[in-house]
């Protein structure tokens, strides 16, 4: 496979320097490097981002995460292996990720309020800004069909 064309970050130079800037800002939030990754694959996997599903996975295989972990993002729900704290960024990802299937709100306030039981505002920041990058980034790879496994940077 080869993308239809280079990626548009690239291809604009200010992009890659706005990216850049926003993804020092999400680091200061303080969220945990391997929830942010499980949120990212989350989205990834959503939105069929097959090059995201793959660096998210690489990322969690980096940092130790156990491939059982890694395997159960899909249905994370149904597994024993993620915390209380996890499971409502999974929620709220998926919340932010699929808008047009909700009936009402995206976000409900039962959702917020779980959400800021466990993490702060700093952090929830990041997870927001974390869900809403990785849903860009998303539909930039699979608009110009990026393939598993490219390597950026």
């Amino acid at each position: 496979m080869q993308a239809r064309m280079t990626n548009p970050a690239y291809v604009l130079p200010g992009a890659m320097k706005g990216i850049g800037t926003l993804f020092q800002a999400i680091g200061e939030g303080g969220l945990r490097q391997d929830v942010a990754e499980i949120v990212g694959l989350r989205a990834s996997q959503i939105n069929g981002c097959g090059a995201c599903v793959h660096g998210h996975t690489a990322n969690l295989r980096k940092a130790g995460v156990s491939e059982e972990r890694i395997a159960a993002v899909a249905a994370w729900r149904h597994a024993p292996f993620f915390s209380d704290a996890e499971r409502a960024a999974l929620k709220l990802t998926e919340a932010m990720t699929r808008l047009s299937d909700l009936s009402e709100e995206s976000v409900p306030d039962a959702l917020w309020d779980e959400v800021a039981d466990h993490f702060d505002e700093k952090e929830i920041s990041a997870l927001i800004l974390t869900v809403s990058v990785t849903n860009m980034f998303n539909r930039i790879n699979t608009t110009i069909k990026e393939p598993a496994g490219t390597t950026w940077g």
